[in-house]
């Protein structure tokens, strides 16, 4: 890694009022303990409860475990620097790490999106095949094609970013690694850097998106075609929580890596990142586990059982 003059950096505190600091770290304490507990119980509910035991709960236990990854990538350290006393710094090397993992696990995010719309364009465009098409070999491979796909461009993307000469200003405009925050602290040319990082983009956002998009115009045709109003709605039920977090996920994401870097404000850029860092890895279960019956059962069922067990 070509490093320049620095050997770390450090992040610009979001106040220097300790109240408000005190404040914002109860705050996003309190999203990330509620999302680790969300995620964390819909994942233990999906592999232990054997009525789950089907291809789109496999996605979704993957799901959990995607966002318990990704928000410990993020949260703990940005917590920890809330509550240092001392300016909040970072070296390189951990710099690098954090943004290697970050993209790593949120792009296999996007992929794992994109396969769940796959997985519900064949449940109800071709029903009586499902179970021969998403068979066990052929979901565990998609999984692992997304992890792969995510953990592959992650690599390449960081190794080129932190090859970059690092000898100005080594305050980071942001509570974590991001990518274009990091941009803006190089000595030199970025325009290779910036396309590498929009091609990246493009493979993670939008081909999985228009993929998304496809696989959900067949999904409409299909359902308008079923003559009940029971059986519409029934089939709309299986893809609105995956639809609300698709829209959550793309479109703030979208907003930061999708747009010009001449545009890009690191006032806005922080403001999102909490809301993708933070708040969406909360509302992921929470949509899931309020939309759909099946998941709410499992957890009636989980939980009288555990309500037993105690009596005994």
């Amino acid at each position: 890694m070509a490093y320049g003059n620095q050997t770390e950096f450090h992040f610009h505190p979001f106040s220097t009022l300790p109240e408000i600091q005190l404040t914002i770290f109860l705050f996003f304490l309190s999203l990330y303990i509620l999302s680790l507990c969300g995620n964390a119980a819909v994942l233990l509910i999906v592999y232990a409860d054997h009525i789950l035991q089907n291809p789109m709960y496999f996605f979704l236990g993957n799901l959990a475990a995607l966002e318990i990854c990704y928000s410990s990538t993020i949260a703990p350290l940005a917590l920890a620097h809330l509550r240092s006393r001392t300016k909040a710094t970072i070296s390189l090397s951990g710099c690098g790490t954090q943004m290697f993992f970050f993209v790593f696990l949120g792009g296999a995010d996007c992929v794992l999106l994109a396969v769940m719309a796959y997985d519900r364009y064949v449940a109800i465009c071709h029903p009586l095949r499902y179970t021969v098409i998403m068979s066990k070999a052929v979901c565990t491979c998609l999984v692992a094609a997304s992890w792969l796909l995510g953990f592959l461009l992650s690599l390449q993307l960081t190794i080129l970013i932190f090859h970059l000469p690092f000898c100005g200003s080594n305050e980071i405009n942001h509570f974590f690694c991001d990518i274009p925050a990091i941009l803006r602290l190089a000595c030199s040319d970025t325009h290779i850097h910036q396309a590498a990082l929009f091609i990246v983009s493009v493979i993670i956002l939008t081909v999985p998106f228009l993929l998304i998009c496809i696989s959900y115009a067949f999904i409409v045709v299909a359902i308008l075609k079923i003559r009940s109003a029971e059986g519409q709605q029934r089939a709309f039920s299986t893809c609105s929580s995956h639809l609300m977090v698709v829209l959550l996920q793309y479109g703030c994401c979208t907003f930061i890596y999708l747009r010009p870097s001449s545009s890009y404000s690191p006032e806005e850029g922080r403001v999102v990142s909490v809301f993708y860092t933070f708040v969406t890895p909360l509302l992921n279960p929470l949509i899931y586990s309020m939309r759909n019956k099946e998941l709410k059962d499992a957890l009636s069922r989980a939980f009288r059982r555990r309500v037993l067990s105690q009596k005994k």
